[in-house]
């Protein structure tokens, strides 16, 4: 059987001791092994990386960038073998694979320009003979622990600005689907990143406590649930580390009466079942205002969920695949079972699908829930399945409080045709990321990625200039060249600020 090892230079393979499954979640099958690691490994992966990383920090940014460029070139030139390796481990199908990898593909893009924005400020003359001027320095290691909904996306957007800016980045991904993130480190080592500077590690929470408590890493960008990046979050701080955790998600999708209800019901197709439900942004709440949209809604969105075809991951046909494992398909089924129990609406029920030929792997069908309430658990938590609740608002004030008052708030997105009412909506709502008659609104990346409340702990977001501010630390220098010769009582140092 396939084992998946770590990737750290200098490392000699072959683990020895703990190891995890990793399943095809079209067959219900274990396909492979993984190497799960302890203190001891993570500490010879920090010696790596204090060891590689002065080096990369001093080569200069235009050099690092054409990394970068490299990269980007070698990923393009694998991305079917990297699509087909995701989705045999994640489930989800191939064109959400490679969507998957573009977007991450889409920062490392960004990082090709990273002489631009890693350009300090200056003011000359801020006082007699003074300059002053910044620079952004890196931080020195940084590690990054993600998810398994998108094993290729996430490790890129953490990765490629951590090593862009001269840090040296230890990635832990998810133990459930490990084997791209391994693959792009290999691909990074191909396209000239020295060693140490990428590594990979394998684990659990044995793992994630390691990182979170290792004296010599100064920053953790984390992906995951909320309660999980809560965790995170305190750990890491009260290690004295810079940590930015995003949590999970309750994106709402509110139809105003004027919408065009044909298209909103097409987005909804892909934005609350593609990729089986299992992405932070997914729009699992739709939110008609008032009853007559409720009712149009209603009656086109079930022939449109029926004519969703699941499939195993490599089905050309396939609108969406099986979860990533039984444990999450027995989770997302327990909530659709609490809802029927709140009193929700089950109109279309999702569970005991099965799929001919496959019947052992993950899979779920849709589910459509009306008249869910906001005091309702299966509304209140994240569902991270399959499943659309549609909750009625009365009025288009309602439909503001409702993403407000979330606990969650990382996107919302509004349909309507009224340039008013969408302004007034983006202004007022309490939420990280909007979206205007968009229904996912992952933003492109050279802007910046980020939810609200319990969606993100920390105060920096991910990638763009936000990104570059997180993995690096600002030093100010403020210089003199007097014009006359040493002792002139003219010369004499004056604070800026007094001059």
């Amino acid at each position: 059987m396939r084992v998946i090892d770590h990737l750290i230079a200098g490392y000699a393979g072959g683990g020895g001791g703990r190891t995890g499954d990793v399943f095809d979640p079209n067959t219900g099958q274990i396909q492979a092994t993984v190497q799960l690691g302890d203190q001891a490994l993570l500490d010879q992966a920090v010696a790596a990386a204090l060891k590689a990383q002065p080096g990369w920090a001093a080569t200069n940014p235009q050099r690092r960038a054409r990394v970068m460029f490299n990269f980007k070139a070698l990923v393009e030139q694998n991305m079917d073998e990297l699509a087909h390796l995701l989705s045999s481990e994640h489930g989800k199908v191939i064109a959400d694979s490679k969507g998957d990898i573009q977007r991450g593909l889409e920062v490392i893009e960004f990082c090709c320009g990273i002489p631009h924005v890693l350009k300090g400020e200056y003011t000359q003359g801020a006082g007699p003979g003074i300059d002053v001027y910044s620079m952004r320095q890196p931080l020195g290691i940084g590690a990054g622990i993600t998810p398994f909904n998108f094993p290729g996306m996430i490790p890129l957007w953490m990765s490629g600005v951590a090593i862009a800016t001269g840090n040296a980045f230890i990635l832990k991904p998810s133990e459930r689907d490990p084997s791209v993130p391994v693959r792009l480190g290999e691909l990074f080592l191909e396209a000239g990143l020295p060693e140490g500077i990428l590594q990979v590690v394998h684990g659990d929470k044995e793992m994630v406590d390691a990182i979170l408590d290792h004296p010599a890493i100064s920053a953790v960008s984390f992906v995951g649930s909320s309660d999980i990046a809560h965790y995170v979050y305190r750990r890491g701080v009260a290690a004295g580390k810079r940590v930015q955790a995003m949590g999970g998600a309750k994106n709402h999708g509110i139809v105003m009466p004027d919408a065009d209800l044909d298209q909103v019901v097409a987005d909804l197709s892909g934005a609350a079942f593609g990729s089986a439900g299992e992405r932070c942004m997914a729009l699992p709440v739709v939110v008609p205002v008032g009853e007559k949209t409720a009712i149009a809604l209603r009656e086109k969105l079930i022939p449109a969920i029926a004519a969703l075809r699941v499939g195993i991951s490599t089905d050309s046909e396939a609108h969406y695949g099986p979860v990533v494992n039984a444990a999450h398909k027995q989770r997302v089924e327990n909530w659709i079972q609490t809802g029927i129990d709140e009193g929700a609406e089950l109109v279309v029920d999702g569970r005991g699908f099965e799929l001919q030929g496959h019947e052992q792997g993950f899979f779920i069908g849709p589910s459509l829930f009306d008249h869910v309430t906001p005091d309702m658990q299966a509304y209140k938590e994240e569902i991270f399945g399959p499943v659309l609740q549609i909750v009625r608002a009365a009025d288009f004030e309602e439909a503001v409080r409702l993403p407000s008052d979330h606990q969650y708030g990382n996107g919302v997105a509004i349909f309507t045709r009224n340039g008013h009412a969408a302004r007034e909506f983006a202004a007022r709502v309490n939420v990280g990321m909007v979206g205007i008659n968009v229904p996912i609104p992952v933003p492109v990346a050279y802007h910046t990625f980020g939810g609200w409340k319990r969606s993100a702990f920390g105060d920096t977001n991910q990638h763009g200039m936000e990104g570059v501010k997180f993995w690096t630390k600002v030093k100010t220098i403020t210089q003199r060249w007097p014009d006359g010769g040493v002792g002139d009582g003219a010369n004499a140092f004056v604070i800026p600020t007094m001059g």
